[in-house]
């Protein structure tokens, strides 16, 4: 890149920050539903809009913008998937709701019953991982999931019966 393409390319951010890094948070806060996330994906929109090449070439820069942004997101999702989801035993107890509890149950089958819940809770979408985790492993209250989540009382609610009846599906899927 010469001297004067990075020029480009920095006057290129500086405009469509000023102009446009409203419409880019919402975009990606409507996406995310975490503002702190929609913050670190802004600013990686930002930083990937300083690396063109050619900045005369962008005709649209809100639309170059969020196309950017987009593959910020769809990266940052996969990666969220891709990430292990960590759980207490105890949730197997009550989601899989088994008549007979883990201390009559040998370890092969307590080890089973893990991989299984493992399996079904990573097929959930991450914010109903999210909910059901703050709610069930931690402990929180639906006011308190809603904080730390950044969502509504009414959307964790939503979420959680989702995710109950989400979970179930998937585990009867995985079973063996």
């Amino acid at each position: 890149m010469s001297l004067g393409s990075a020029k480009d390319a920095v006057g290129l951010a500086e405009t469509v920050f000023r102009d446009h890094s409203g419409a880019l948070h919402r975009y990606l806060l409507r996406r995310v539903g975490h503002a702190e996330d929609a913050d670190d994906l802004a600013q990686e929109a930002f930083v990937r809009l300083l690396r063109v090449r050619d900045a005369d070439l962008v005709r649209a820069p809100l639309a170059y913008l969020l196309g950017i942004a987009s593959h910020v997101l769809s990266e940052f999702r996969q990666r969220q998937q891709n990430e292990r989801v960590v759980f207490d035993s105890g949730i197997a107890d009550v989601l899989y709701e088994r008549a007979d509890g883990p201390d009559r149950q040998g370890m092969a089958e307590q080890t089973e019953l893990r991989e299984r819940l493992d399996k079904a809770l990573k097929r959930l979408p991450p914010t109903h991982q999210l909910v059901l985790l703050l709610v069930k492993r931690d402990g929180m209250s639906y006011a308190e999931a809603a904080r730390a989540s950044g969502l509504s009382v009414h959307t964790v609610e939503k979420y959680m019966v989702e995710a109950r009846g989400r979970l179930r599906l998937a585990l009867r899927e995985v079973e063996p």
